[in-house]
């Protein structure tokens, strides 16, 4: 009488590196890093729910009404072009703020829609500036401006310090790229947490536009 054999298992081990390789490749494809602390602002990841003020669309994109908006805070320091800048300078326009870095592909992904929205809406009191990070060249991000047509002012910020002034538990920029939409008074009202098309860039800019016409 003849035993049948018993199938072979698959390693476990070899199924958990396989888990493991196809996570990294997911958080690659996302974004290029996380800028610490992993504070989502009080806001639950993919939906909207009675218990948070922010309302989210995709779960990487909140939108914050007018009366739960918190003041951005004012940092100022030297661009990648050896300027002088300071965000309350712009106080009076919408402003957006995107983090990027010259060796992020993300960042170069999102890079034409940026400059494209940023020319598109300069007639409308809008005003884009980048913070550029963990660039250690000034020379890198002055190429990665000059390639992409980017012609808006970027702020230096090798080393993340100006990022880290946003407080936690605030929509503060947690990733590269991650991008903020202040109104006119300087409250975040709106932040994506991803590389943005121009449709969702639009869609997110707009609103907080004509809010703020309306006003006047």
């Amino acid at each position: 009488m003849s035993l049948s054999r018993a199938p072979r298992r698959r390693p476990v081990r070899r199924v958990l590196a396989l888990t493991a390789a196809a996570g990294t490749a997911s958080l690659a494809l996302a974004g290029c890093g996380l800028l610490g602390g992993g504070d989502t602002g009080g806001a639950k990841q993919g939906g909207s729910g009675n218990d948070t003020k922010f309302v989210q669309g995709t779960g990487q994109i909140t939108r914050v009404a007018e009366a739960d908006r918190e003041m951005a805070p004012d940092i100022s320091g030297e661009t990648v072009d050896d300027k002088e800048l300071r965000l309350s300078d712009y106080r009076g326009k919408v402003v957006v703020l995107n983090v990027w870095g010259s060796w992020c592909a993300p960042c170069r992904a999102e890079a034409p829609n940026l400059a494209k929205v940023a020319k598109d809406t300069a007639d409308q009191d809008v005003q884009f500036v980048g913070i550029n990070t963990r660039d250690l060249d000034k020379a890198n991000a002055r190429a990665f401006d000059r390639n992409y047509g980017i012609e808006y002012p970027s702020l230096f910020d090798p080393s993340g310090k100006l990022i880290l002034k946003f407080p936690k538990g605030s929509l503060n920029p947690q990733s590269i790229p991650s991008t903020l939409i202040l109104d006119r008074e300087g409250r975040i009202a709106a932040r994506a947490l991803k590389a943005l098309g121009e449709k969702e860039l639009r869609e997110a800019l707009d609103p907080v536009v004509a809010e703020q016409r309306a006003g006047q």
